[in-house]
Protein backbone atom coordinates (compact mmCIF):
# COMPACT_ATOMS: atom_id res chain seq x y z
CA UNK A 1 0.00 0.00 0.00
CA UNK A 2 1.53 3.22 -0.82
CA UNK A 3 2.57 5.58 2.14
CA UNK A 4 0.52 8.61 0.60
CA UNK A 5 -2.86 6.53 -0.04
CA UNK A 6 -5.59 7.58 2.70
CA UNK A 7 -8.27 5.03 3.80
CA UNK A 8 -11.16 6.40 4.28
CA UNK A 9 -11.14 8.31 7.98
CA UNK A 10 -7.12 8.29 8.23
CA UNK A 11 -5.16 11.37 7.63
CA UNK A 12 -2.06 12.02 6.03
CA UNK A 13 1.06 12.68 8.49
CA UNK A 14 2.95 15.94 8.25
CA UNK A 15 5.67 14.00 6.13
CA UNK A 16 3.80 13.02 3.10
CA UNK A 17 2.27 16.61 3.14
CA UNK A 18 5.70 18.31 2.78
CA UNK A 19 6.69 15.59 0.30
CA UNK A 20 4.16 16.62 -2.04
CA UNK A 21 4.55 20.49 -1.48
CA UNK A 22 8.32 19.71 -2.41
CA UNK A 23 7.27 18.44 -5.51
CA UNK A 24 5.21 21.25 -6.47
CA UNK A 25 7.47 23.45 -5.34
CA UNK A 26 10.24 22.06 -7.46
CA UNK A 27 7.92 22.58 -10.68
CA UNK A 28 7.48 25.95 -10.32
CA UNK A 29 11.08 26.60 -10.03
CA UNK A 30 12.13 24.74 -12.89
CA UNK A 31 9.44 26.73 -14.90
CA UNK A 32 10.89 30.11 -13.91
CA UNK A 33 14.42 29.63 -14.73
CA UNK A 34 13.31 28.46 -18.12
CA UNK A 35 10.90 31.32 -18.92
CA UNK A 36 14.34 33.93 -17.34
CA UNK A 37 16.60 32.11 -19.92
CA UNK A 38 13.85 32.25 -23.07
CA UNK A 39 13.44 35.90 -21.59
CA UNK A 40 16.91 36.69 -22.03
CA UNK A 41 17.58 34.93 -25.46
CA UNK A 42 14.61 36.69 -26.96
CA UNK A 43 16.20 40.40 -25.56
CA UNK A 44 19.68 39.14 -26.37
CA UNK A 45 18.68 38.56 -30.37
CA UNK A 46 16.41 42.15 -30.07
CA UNK A 47 19.80 44.01 -29.43
CA UNK A 48 21.99 42.14 -31.68
CA UNK A 49 18.91 42.78 -34.64
CA UNK A 50 18.46 46.29 -33.88
CA UNK A 51 22.44 46.59 -33.73
CA UNK A 52 23.82 48.24 -36.94
CA UNK A 53 27.81 48.76 -38.01
CA UNK A 54 29.08 51.79 -38.29
CA UNK A 55 28.68 53.74 -41.67
CA UNK A 56 32.48 53.92 -42.12
CA UNK A 57 35.95 52.36 -41.07
CA UNK A 58 39.04 53.76 -41.05
CA UNK A 59 42.84 53.63 -40.41
CA UNK A 60 45.97 56.24 -39.36
CA UNK A 61 48.32 54.88 -41.39
CA UNK A 62 51.22 57.38 -40.45
CA UNK A 63 51.89 60.90 -38.96
CA UNK A 64 54.51 63.20 -40.08
CA UNK A 65 55.14 66.33 -38.19
CA UNK A 66 56.81 69.39 -39.16
CA UNK A 67 57.67 72.31 -36.83
CA UNK A 68 57.65 75.28 -38.29
CA UNK A 69 59.26 78.91 -37.30
CA UNK A 70 57.82 81.88 -39.54
CA UNK A 71 58.43 85.62 -39.95
CA UNK A 72 56.82 87.55 -41.95
CA UNK A 73 58.65 89.77 -45.23
CA UNK A 74 57.95 93.23 -43.36
CA UNK A 75 55.17 93.95 -46.34
CA UNK A 76 51.72 93.16 -46.66
CA UNK A 77 49.75 92.40 -50.26
CA UNK A 78 50.21 95.80 -51.49
CA UNK A 79 53.67 96.14 -50.91
CA UNK A 80 53.20 98.62 -47.78
CA UNK A 81 55.84 98.20 -45.31
CA UNK A 82 54.78 96.71 -41.95
CA UNK A 83 55.65 95.32 -38.88
CA UNK A 84 57.29 91.79 -38.98
CA UNK A 85 55.81 89.29 -36.69
CA UNK A 86 57.22 86.00 -35.46
CA UNK A 87 54.86 82.74 -35.98
CA UNK A 88 55.43 79.14 -34.51
CA UNK A 89 53.10 76.48 -36.45
CA UNK A 90 53.22 72.67 -36.67
CA UNK A 91 52.46 71.11 -39.98
CA UNK A 92 50.55 67.78 -39.22
CA UNK A 93 50.63 65.46 -42.29
CA UNK A 94 48.62 62.39 -42.24
CA UNK A 95 48.10 58.86 -44.80
CA UNK A 96 44.80 58.21 -43.82
CA UNK A 97 42.06 55.16 -45.43
CA UNK A 98 38.49 55.33 -45.01
CA UNK A 99 36.07 52.52 -45.96
CA UNK A 100 32.20 53.69 -46.81
CA UNK A 101 30.28 50.23 -45.28
CA UNK A 102 26.76 51.47 -45.93
CA UNK A 103 24.61 50.82 -48.70
CA UNK A 104 24.61 54.65 -49.50
CA UNK A 105 26.84 57.30 -50.65
CA UNK A 106 28.71 58.93 -47.22
CA UNK A 107 29.47 62.64 -47.67
CA UNK A 108 32.89 64.34 -45.93
CA UNK A 109 32.52 67.04 -44.24
CA UNK A 110 35.18 67.68 -42.44
CA UNK A 111 38.41 66.14 -40.41
CA UNK A 112 39.79 67.62 -37.29
CA UNK A 113 43.12 67.03 -36.00
CA UNK A 114 42.69 67.17 -31.88
CA UNK A 115 45.74 67.89 -30.18
CA UNK A 116 45.09 67.48 -26.65
CA UNK A 117 47.29 70.27 -24.58
CA UNK A 118 47.17 70.50 -20.38
CA UNK A 119 43.50 70.72 -19.98
CA UNK A 120 42.35 71.65 -23.22
CA UNK A 121 42.42 70.22 -26.83
CA UNK A 122 42.88 71.92 -29.78
CA UNK A 123 40.71 70.86 -32.89
CA UNK A 124 41.88 71.90 -36.57
CA UNK A 125 40.34 71.54 -39.64
CA UNK A 126 42.37 69.92 -42.66
CA UNK A 127 43.19 72.31 -45.45
CA UNK A 128 41.82 70.79 -49.27
CA UNK A 129 43.38 69.44 -52.21
CA UNK A 130 44.45 72.82 -53.56
CA UNK A 131 46.41 73.72 -50.49
CA UNK A 132 47.87 70.34 -50.35
CA UNK A 133 49.71 71.14 -53.53
CA UNK A 134 50.44 74.27 -52.74
CA UNK A 135 51.74 73.27 -49.59
CA UNK A 136 55.06 71.43 -51.56
CA UNK A 137 55.97 74.60 -53.08
CA UNK A 138 55.52 76.93 -50.21
CA UNK A 139 58.18 73.59 -48.25
CA UNK A 140 60.24 71.87 -51.00
CA UNK A 141 62.35 69.96 -48.47
CA UNK A 142 58.80 67.90 -47.76
CA UNK A 143 58.82 66.89 -51.17
CA UNK A 144 59.51 63.30 -50.44
CA UNK A 145 56.03 62.91 -48.44
CA UNK A 146 54.05 64.27 -51.47
CA UNK A 147 51.14 61.48 -52.18
CA UNK A 148 47.62 61.75 -53.39
CA UNK A 149 45.54 64.68 -50.99
CA UNK A 150 42.27 63.55 -49.40
CA UNK A 151 39.72 66.17 -49.66
CA UNK A 152 38.21 66.56 -46.59
CA UNK A 153 34.71 67.52 -48.53
CA UNK A 154 34.53 64.41 -50.75
CA UNK A 155 32.14 61.85 -51.09
CA UNK A 156 32.85 57.94 -51.22
CA UNK A 157 30.63 55.62 -52.73
CA UNK A 158 28.55 52.72 -51.12
CA UNK A 159 31.38 49.96 -50.55
CA UNK A 160 34.40 52.06 -52.11
CA UNK A 161 37.46 53.13 -50.03
CA UNK A 162 39.48 56.67 -49.95
CA UNK A 163 43.23 56.65 -49.42
CA UNK A 164 45.50 59.39 -49.40
CA UNK A 165 47.22 62.15 -47.02
CA UNK A 166 45.45 64.75 -45.23
CA UNK A 167 46.94 67.79 -43.68
CA UNK A 168 46.68 70.41 -41.13
CA UNK A 169 48.36 73.70 -39.74
CA UNK A 170 48.48 74.22 -35.92
CA UNK A 171 49.46 77.57 -34.47
CA UNK A 172 52.17 76.18 -31.69
CA UNK A 173 55.17 75.77 -30.59
CA UNK A 174 57.96 73.04 -30.87
CA UNK A 175 57.80 73.07 -27.40
CA UNK A 176 53.78 73.00 -26.98
CA UNK A 177 53.54 70.26 -29.47
CA UNK A 178 56.45 68.19 -27.78
CA UNK A 179 54.19 68.36 -24.50
CA UNK A 180 51.21 67.29 -25.74
CA UNK A 181 49.28 64.51 -23.67
CA UNK A 182 47.42 63.28 -27.26
CA UNK A 183 46.62 63.20 -30.96
CA UNK A 184 43.59 61.63 -32.78
CA UNK A 185 41.38 62.32 -36.19
CA UNK A 186 37.91 63.10 -36.20
CA UNK A 187 36.03 62.66 -39.42
CA UNK A 188 32.39 64.26 -39.49
CA UNK A 189 30.41 62.70 -42.15
CA UNK A 190 26.78 65.05 -43.21
CA UNK A 191 23.72 63.44 -41.66
CA UNK A 192 25.80 60.66 -40.01
CA UNK A 193 27.76 59.42 -36.75
CA UNK A 194 31.58 61.17 -36.73
CA UNK A 195 34.34 58.61 -37.06
CA UNK A 196 37.56 58.73 -34.41
CA UNK A 197 40.60 57.45 -34.99
CA UNK A 198 44.17 57.56 -33.44
CA UNK A 199 47.33 56.55 -35.11
CA UNK A 200 48.82 53.21 -33.78
CA UNK A 201 52.72 54.19 -34.94
CA UNK A 202 54.72 56.89 -33.79
CA UNK A 203 54.78 60.49 -35.02
CA UNK A 204 57.13 61.00 -37.52
CA UNK A 205 59.29 64.20 -37.52
CA UNK A 206 60.71 65.95 -40.41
Amino acid sequence: MSLLHQEPGEEIDDAARGEAFTRGSSHVVWASVVATVLVAAIVAIYVIAGQKPPVASGEIVQVWAHPLHVVTSGFDANGEAMARQSVDQVLILAHVKLRNQSNAPLYLEDVLANVSQGDATLHVSAGDAAQYDALFVAYPELAALRAKAVSPRTMIAPGQSLDGDAFWVTRMSRQEWDARHGLNFTFRFQYQSSLALAPHTPVIEQ
